[in-house]
C-alpha cells in the first residue's frame, strides 16, 4: 500500500486527533462570544467556574495541537518540500501557541475580574486576550490550507468531499472570527462558534484517519 509522503506520523495524528477533540468539547460549553463587553462580563462573572474549566481544557487542547504541528513538521520531509502545506502546519502551530495563551488568560484574570467586577482589569486582559486570540484566525486559515492540499491530492488522506468540507469550516470560522471579534457583528459569534466546533471535528478525523492510513500501509511491509 503506498503511503503519501505528506501524511502525518503516528504520533502527530494522535496528538491532533486528541488536541482537536479536546478544544471541540471546550467550544460546546463555550458558547458564542457577545459584542458588548458589558454582558459578556457578565456572563462571564455568571458562570465563573464553567468558563474557567473550559479555558484551561481549551489550553491543553491548544498545546497539543500546537505539538502536533511541529512534530509533523520537524520529522515528515514530505512536508517540508511542499510550501503550501509547511507553511500551513507552521501557521497551525504558530497560531494555535498564540490561542494558547488567550486560553490561559481568560481561565485565569479575566474569569477573576469578571466575577469580581473589576471592570477596568476585564478590559485590559480582554483586549490582550482579544489580540491574541488572533491565533485562532491563523488556525482556521491553516485548516482550510491542510484540507485543499489533501483535497488535490490524488489519494488523499480523506475523500475528496471531505476535505473541501474542511474547507470550508476553517474559512467560515476566520469569517466568524474577524465578523464578530474585529468588526464587533454580532452574528460573527454563532458563526465562529458553529463552524469551529466543525472544524475541529474534521481535524480530529484528519489525525485519525492519517494516523490509520499509515499504519495499515506500514504493517504488510513490516511483516
Amino acid at each position: 500500500m503506498h503511503i503519501d509522503d505528506k501524511q502525518m506520523n503516528e504520533p502527530g495524528g494522535i496528538f491532533l486527533a486528541a488536541g482537536t477533540g479536546l478544544l471541540a468539547a471546550a467550544l460546546v460549553f463555550h458558547g458564542p462570544p457577545d459584542a458588548d463587553l458589558s454582558v459578556q462580563m457578565q456572563n462571564i462573572a455568571d458562570g465563573h467556574d464553567r468558563w474557567a474549566a473550559v479555558h484551561w481544557t481549551a489550553a491543553i487542547a491548544l498545546f497539543l495541537i500546537s505539538t502536533a504541528s511541529f512534530l509533523n513538521l520537524a520529522t515528515n520531509g514530505g512536508v517540508r518540500r511542499s510550501p503550501i502545506v509547511s507553511s500551513a502546519w507552521a501557521i497551525m502551530g504558530l497560531g494555535a501557541l498564540t490561542t494558547f495563551s488567550t486560553a490561559v488568560a481568560e481561565a485565569s484574570v479575566v474569569a477573576v475580574a469578571a466575577d469580581g467586577g473589576d471592570t477596568a482589569a476585564f478590559m485590559t486582559w480582554w483586549a490582550f486576550a482579544g489580540g491574541m486570540g488572533n491565533g485562532f484566525w491563523a488556525l482556521a486559515l491553516a485548516t482550510a490550507l491542510i484540507a485543499y492540499s489533501d483535497a488535490r491530492e490524488e489519494s488523499g488522506i480523506l475523500p475528496r468531499w471531505a476535505a473541501m468540507s474542511g474547507v470550508a469550516f476553517g474559512t467560515l470560522s476566520a469569517i466568524g472570527w474577524t465578523l464578530g471579534e474585529q468588526l464587533g457583528i454580532g452574528i460573527g459569534g454563532p458563526i465562529w462558534l458553529v463552524s469551529s466546533l466543525l472544524m475541529c471535528l474534521w481535524l480530529a478525523w484528519y489525525g485519525l484517519a492519517s494516523y490509520g492510513t499509515r499504519r495499515r500501509a506500514i504493517s504488510p511491509q513490516s511483516a
